[in-house]
């Protein structure tokens, strides 16, 4: 055999560890990711892409430290590879829960809080109005490039934080703290709406105070619905800047948590 093909049963260790855990990293955050972790991606899809991302960054990653493949401490550094993982994605989660959000609260205000329909992304029944937020978001994150900006994201998280090393358990308390920054933005995005709707409401009141003979049932619930769609139409592109804006949150803090 040729020489230049000839390696040791240490070196063949050392690639398949590397594989293993930038393969559980990257399938980590493809399952919990926007976009790639819905249900309408196919589990096959999935894994065949979390192997084909491995096996293109496997030569420009770091090697991993020399361990037992079926020791205790490979199985523990798998362990941090997962929760590595599932935290880039779950932040990128988070802002898109952020859209379901403010979606979710203008439909309650418009009267379509019962409008409800299968999110195939999570597979839980949210409002229509969220769900077409979320549809946007989707649509936004794709048109900024947001999928190639994680992509590049986990690839420089192999040099930033290497394999096999331990957990900062400061990154789960940084993830809990910015569920704030996710409401802030959800109630910054349907502000406007639910202030125009609420005054509405209030107007309604007035009038059925002055005349308690008018059904306010028959003339309130369709004048807030086609208000409602009419504050949806015109507050749409103040949505796509502060969608921009908490995406733009969302990788900052998706690079602290990857080392970078």
């Amino acid at each position: 055999m040729d020489a230049a093909f000839q390696f040791t049963q240490h070196e063949l260790n050392t690639w398949i560890a590397s594989l293993m855990l930038a393969f559980t990293r990257i399938m980590a955050m493809l399952v919990t990711a926007p976009l790639f972790g819905a249900r309408s991606v196919p589990m096959r899809v999935r894994v065949s892409l979390a192997l084909v991302l491995s096996l293109m960054m496997l030569p420009l990653l770091p090697p991993a430290p020399a361990m037992d493949l079926l020791g205790f401490r490979m199985m523990l550094a798998l362990g941090r590879e997962l929760l590595i993982g599932a935290m880039a994605g779950f932040v990128l989660q988070l802002v898109f829960a952020a859209l379901a959000i403010a979606g979710e609260t203008i439909a309650l205000g418009m009267g379509l809080g019962f409008a409800t329909m299968v999110d195939p992304g999570s597979g839980a029944r949210v409002p229509v109005v969220g769900q077409v937020y979320t549809i946007l978001a989707t649509l936004l994150f794709l048109a900024l490039d947001g999928h190639l900006a994680l992509m590049s994201f986990m690839a420089t998280s192999f040099s930033d934080t290497p394999m096999g090393g331990g957990i900062n358990f400061q990154d789960f308390a940084a993830i809990a703290n910015w569920g704030s920054v996710m409401f802030a933005h959800a109630i910054m995005i349907a502000l406007p709406a639910v202030g125009a709707l609420l005054l509405a409401n209030i107007s309604m009141g007035v009038v059925t105070r002055a005349a308690p003979s008018l059904n306010i049932f028959a003339v309130g619930f369709p004048m807030t619905l086609m208000l409602g769609f009419v504050l949806l139409w015109a507050t749409v592109d103040g949505m796509a800047g502060r969608f921009e804006l908490l995406l733009g949150e969302g990788f900052t803090l998706v690079g602290w948590l990857l080392g970078g």
